[in-house]
């Protein structure tokens, strides 16, 4: 027997009739499942006992053997094994398929293989396995060409003493042949031999000769009917019979109803004589088109129901129905008929018989061949071809089994039926296809039996073929078959496939032990590498390791012991749990999992309640926030995994973003909010001002007073001797500075954290001469936003490092929160403040549109011209409302600060608050050209309302189908890009690319993290600034743009190596690929660096669709304005 547990691959693929008939342990012919009133399984039925073994263990089904002293005894009464239940998980069935049917993998997968091998089309193979067209699986092609010029059929005629020919089978006169043959009327019978197109050209003359006779016999009856209607003649009484005239006696009838009658019979007797001409045609044109269709037959020819081919002289269409192919069976494919040239039927019987011709290595050669002379498409279809073929050589598969004889039942216990407490059974879906298969194929068997017409056998056959497919891969082709509620029925392909199949739901993703979850709140107070767990949460799981101790320490006699006193919740566990934790990171993950940064580590403190805390900084890598989201907790248990949890994973080492490598823990919203409120100064940049102008300082409300350091600042802000935003002197650095309270506050704090870091590093030069670290530190004196804050944080990264900075940060957040809540920031709708000038501003727009009306009405503009100058017209009228609003906005307004600030919202959605919302789109995306005048503080229109509800729709529905493709994305990009790892040091490689050192007269930050590729030399003094493989970093950029300043050097190119050019066997090497963004190191031997970028290409095309909002979600507006510029990914 199979170990299952141990495996290293499964593959799937094809079965022969007999493999699955081994595999099975029973033919299964009923499609019951259970008795409903014993509850036991139904003999021969899907559940049936003594194929798949017994419901109990060690019991047979009637009860004769119990225990299990009889095992492996098979009950002579009811034929079920004494074994074990779980038999019911391993053993098969099968259902011996009444008539053949093709494995929809692969018929209807892409590409069609059953197609490739044959070379059919998948249509023409559709329509043929589906009885909807028929297909020749044999010609004869021998015999056919011999026939066309030996003679080979048999006719035999009579010939009269004028040597007119007549047939056998010519029943008009066949009774006359006979009697004038016994007669002895000198009627000779004969026989000779013709070639295939001589017995067409006989059978042809044989009807216009009999079309000829029966003229005559016509013209003959219609002359004799009159001449009695005349007078001339007397009727016997078998012509009274056999013209039908009446007995009437002629002497009553009138001249007029005399010559009416002739003129009836005369027209009846032309219709007649048309009638037979064009019946004689068609018959002779279906025996030359018969003709014609089986001349140009070759094998796998396929005739479909109500095709249409051009006649032999292209004269006419030749309708190809099933009448059709049946003549020409009856004709050219049967004994009876001219001899049998060919065989052909329909179904999956016919692609069976064509798919065991198949000569595999024949046609490898052929198809070879044919790739080597042949170009263009014929070649490329010859490669698909070809790779079927020897996919189906090297797996020594058979093509013939991909149409299946009999198909494999699964053990009951994987598609199980439990009563539910109603009395009512639930049942797997996979029950009812097969109970479907088994109900169709027992009607053919008995149809077949019956010896049914064809026709009635052939959809009994098609609707086997449909079930088939159905329990294979459910709404592959047509529709789906549905149960209860419409809803699809789950095949097995369903239960392979996807993101809810066997191997991701259930073999790659399993739940995992020592894990939990639940809601997150936000931890202000926790410092970066923390995060807070619920009591009860870290108590069950670290459950283990508490009653581990409990034992240690002899305060409880056994595990068992030990488990009772924790599920007691005794006041020594508590502190236990405190010494358990203590050092014992465990892991965060909230989903969707988009990058690594959505799993890190944290050092866990106890809290009260039931909801996990988390720091503020780390939500943006999570993509979380607090209107409900969840996480899960997961515990590392070796030593190895916690400090590889300690090391790489946890937070404070990961502030920069693998993506980027720009740092993605920076703090956000309300902090922004308190910084900036910190920083803020009404009046122009203090780093203008010179601390020695006296004159210069008189001008700055309040004067500033002198301060030395910032205790001395503290306690002038205690006594309220300045105030937070007042210009003040400061020492810094042995100089004077002119900046605010706020600014030196921020700057000392965050420079305090830095000396506690480096320790003496901080005011010492190095032993080797480097300048103290302070030096490197740059003062910020201006209002610190969003933008400034992520440049500051960077800039900070790239001096002191990542480390170093994950200890500023906990400073930058406590100052964000403490001075958020000092300023006392809120919302008031009379924060809302409609620019006074505006009605004007819209009257002047108005006017210029009405111009623009007129020169249309006048012809001097087309339609689209007046509609794009009028749209360019009112987006000028919005920009204008917009800035009037925010001149009109004091700076301290608290929308415009938050606006300003970059912590929430912008400035464009202030201006639908307060100006104008401006042009809308339609459904179609077209610009509609009137406005909205109003905005949300005056309100809309109920017309204005509705115009807008459109994008808002539009945006949530976009936000759905888009989040799945992303997804997608990325799991495409990790599948392609997953083996790309970092193998070596040095490739070795003198290759390099270039990369221009300046991007719209910017510094190319593209080139950070890389190696230079060749040597970079001064240009005036031949000095060589750097060597190759030294590393590019913002110092040496800043260098090089001062060393390239001139203008001839603008378009400067730096050679530079790259994985493009790396020359590894396998993945690539460390110099090639440079620094890892996510540390700013050079990225370490092993580093999954495909997997990297797979996971940055896919987040950032997630987050390009959206405009992201609440920390990185998408954010939806109730309509977006018409022309809201293109989103951009991250730099990837």
């Amino acid at each position: 027997m199979i170990d299952i547990n141990e495996f290293d691959a499964i593959t799937i693929g094809l079965a022969s009739p007999e493999q699955i008939r081994a595999w099975s342990s029973g033919e299964v012919t009923k499609p019951e499942t259970i008795n409903y009133r014993t509850l036991k399984p139904e003999k021969d039925g899907l559940f049936c006992e003594r194929i798949f073994g017994p419901t109990k263990d060690w019991e047979c089904y009637c009860g004769k053997y119990k225990r299990v002293r009889y095992k492996g005894i098979k009950c002579e009464r009811c034929g079920v094994e004494v074994t074990r239940a779980r038999v019911r998980r391993e053993r098969m069935g099968h259902i011996d398929l009444a008539a053949p049917v093709s494995h929809i993998w692969y018929f209807k997968g892409v590409p069609s293989r059953m197609g490739y091998l044959l070379d059919i089309s998948p249509k023409q193979l559709e329509r043929v396995l589906y009885f909807s067209a028929s297909i020749v699986t044999w010609v004869d092609e021998e015999k056919k060409e011999k026939d066309r010029t030996t003679p080979c059929c048999r006719v035999e005629y009579w010939v009269d003493d004028q040597g007119s020919i007549f047939e056998e089978y010519d029943d008009e006169q066949d009774r006359r042949i006979r009697q004038r043959s016994e007669g002895e009327q000198g009627l000779e019978r004969r026989e000779k031999l013709l070639t295939l197109p001589e017995k067409v050209e006989w059978d042809v003359e044989r009807l216009l000769e009999k079309r000829d006779r029966l003229k005559v016999k016509t013209m003959a009856e219609r002359d004799k009917r009159i001449s009695v209607l005349l007078g001339n003649s007397t009727p016997d009484e078998d012509d009274i019979e056999a013209l039908g005239l009446e007995e009437l006696p002629l002497a009553e009838r009138t001249q007029h109803e005399k010559d009416t009658e002739i003129a009836r019979l005369r027209q009846e007797a032309d219709q007649r004589l048309r009638d037979l001409d064009r019946r004689t045609e068609e018959q002779v044109n279906r025996r030359r088109d018969l003709w014609f269709i089986f001349d140009e037959m070759v094998k796998k020819t396929t005739i479909f129901y109500g095709q249409r081919a051009r006649s032999e002289d292209n004269l006419r269409e030749i309708e190809l129905g099933e009448t059709f192919f049946r003549e020409l069976r009856d004709r050219y494919g049967s004994p009876f008929g001219d001899g049998v040239y060919f065989r052909g039927s329909m179904g999956a019987e016919a692609i069976r018989e064509l798919l065991a011709d198949v000569d595999l290595e024949a046609e490898t050669a052929a198809l070879r061949e044919t790739i080597r002379t042949s170009k263009g498409q014929k070649q490329i279809r010859a490669v698909k071809r070809l790779k079927v073929a020897e996919a189906f050589l090297r797996s020594e598969n058979r093509p013939e089994w991909m149409i299946l004889e009999a198909i494999p039942v699964i053990p009951p216990e994987l598609r199980p039926m439990v009563q539910l407490d109603g009395g009512r059974f639930a049942t797997s879906d996979l029950n009812d296809l097969y109970r479907r298969v088994i109900n169709r194929n027992n009607r053919l068997k008995r149809l077949l039996d019956l010896g049914a017409p064809e026709i009635i056998v052939n959809n009994e056959k098609r609707m086997l073929q449909e079930a088939v497919d159905a329990l294979f891969d459910n709404g592959r082709r047509g529709r789906a078959v549905v149960g209860p509620g419409n809803r699809p029925l789950k095949s097995l392909s369903d239960m392979l496939k996807g993101k809810q199949g066997r191997f991701r739901q259930n073999l790659l993703g399993k739940r995992v032990d020592y894990s939990g979850r639940s809601v997150i709140v936000a931890g202000p107070e926790l410092q970066l590498h923390q995060c807070g767990l619920p009591k009860t949460m870290a108590l069950e799981l670290f459950k283990p390791f508490v009653m581990s101790r409990l034992v240690e320490r002899k305060q409880a006699q056994n595990i068992k012991a030990a488990k009772k006193i924790v599920e007691g919740e005794a006041a020594e566990v508590w502190d236990i749990l405190e010494e358990v934790i203590d050092e014992h990171p465990v892991l965060l993950n909230r989903a969707p999992t988009l990058h690594r940064l959505g799993i890190q580590a944290f050092e866990p403190k106890l809290i009260e309640g039931k909801a996990i805390q988390l720091h503020p900084l780390v939500c943006t890598a999570f993509n979380a926030d607090f209107d409900g989201d969840q996480m899960a907790v997961h515990l590392p248990l070796s030593a190895e995994a916690q400090a590889e949890a300690r090391i790489l994973m946890v937070s404070s080492n990961n502030i920069l973003s693998p993506a980027h490598g720009k740092p993605i823990a920076v703090p956000s919203q309300d902090m922004i909010l308190g910084v900036y409120y910190l920083t803020y100064f009404e009046g122009d940049d203090l780093n203008t001002v010179d601390p020695t102008d006296a004159e210069a300082l008189a001008g700055l409300k309040p004067r500033p007073r002198p301060f030395n350091d910032a205790a001395e600042l503290e306690a002038a802000l205690l006594a309220k001797a300045v105030r937070l935003q007042d210009p003040i002197l400061f020492r810094w650095d042995g100089r004077r500075l002119v900046t605010t309270v706020g600014r030196a506050l921020l700057n000392s704090a965050v420079v305090r954290g830095l000396r506690a870091y480096f320790g003496e590093e901080w005011d010492q030069a190095g032993a080797d001469g480097t300048p103290p670290r302070k030096d490197d530190y740059r003062f910020q004196n201006h209002p610190i936003t969003k933008k400034e804050m992520s440049a500051f944080v960077g800039e900070l990264v790239e001096y002191f490092g990542a480390t170093a900075v994950a200890s500023i940060l906990d400073v930058l957040k406590s100052l964000g929160f403490r001075y958020a809540s000092l300023a006392g920031v809120t919302i008031s709708k009379n924060d809302i403040v409609v620019p006074p000038d505006k009605e004007e501003i819209l009257n002047k727009y108005e006017e210029k549109v009405g111009l623009l009306q007129k020169q249309y009405q006048k012809g001097v503009l087309t339609d689209s011209e007046r509609h794009d100058r009028v749209t360019e017209l009112w987006t000028e009228a919005t920009d204008e409302v917009a800035e009037a609003m925010e001149r009109n906005l004091r700076r301290l307004n608290p929308i415009y600060m938050m606006a300003n600030s970059g912590a929430r919202g912008s400035l464009k959605q202030i201006r639908q608050l307060a100006g104008m919302r401006g042009l809308m789109a339609n459904p179609k995306g077209e610009i509609i050209e009137r406005p909205i005048k109003g905005n949300f503080m005056e309100g809309l229109s109920v017309l204005e309302y509705f115009i807008s509800t459109h994008g808002a729709r539009k945006g949530l529905a976009d936000t759905a189908l888009r989040t799945a493709d992303s997804g997608y994305l990325t799991r495409r990009l990790v599948d392609v890009s997953q083996d790309v790892v970092i193998r070596e040091g040095d490739c070795g490689t003198q290759a390099s690319i270039e990369i221009p050192l300046r991007k719209e007269d910017k510094i190319n930050e593209h080139l950070l993290g890389r190696l230079f590729g060749a040597d970079v030399v001064d240009p005036e003094t031949g000095e060589i600034l750097y060597r190759r493989n030294d590393h590019i970093t913002k110092k040496v950029l800043d260098r090089l743009d001062r060393a390239f300043a001139d203008v001839r050097h603008r378009d400067m190119k730096l050679e530079v190596r790259s994985v493009l050019v790396c020359e590894s066997e396998y993945g690539v090497c460390q110099r090639c690929y440079g620094r890892s963004l996510a540390t700013n190191e050079l990225v370490a031997i092993g580093e999954a660096v495909g997997h990297v970028a797979a996971q940055s290409t896919g987040y950032s095309a997630h987050h390009a669709h959206f405009p992201l909002g609440r920390r990185g979600r998408p954010r939806h507006h109730p309509g977006p304005a018409a022309g809201g510029g293109a989103l951009r990914s991250s730099q990837t």
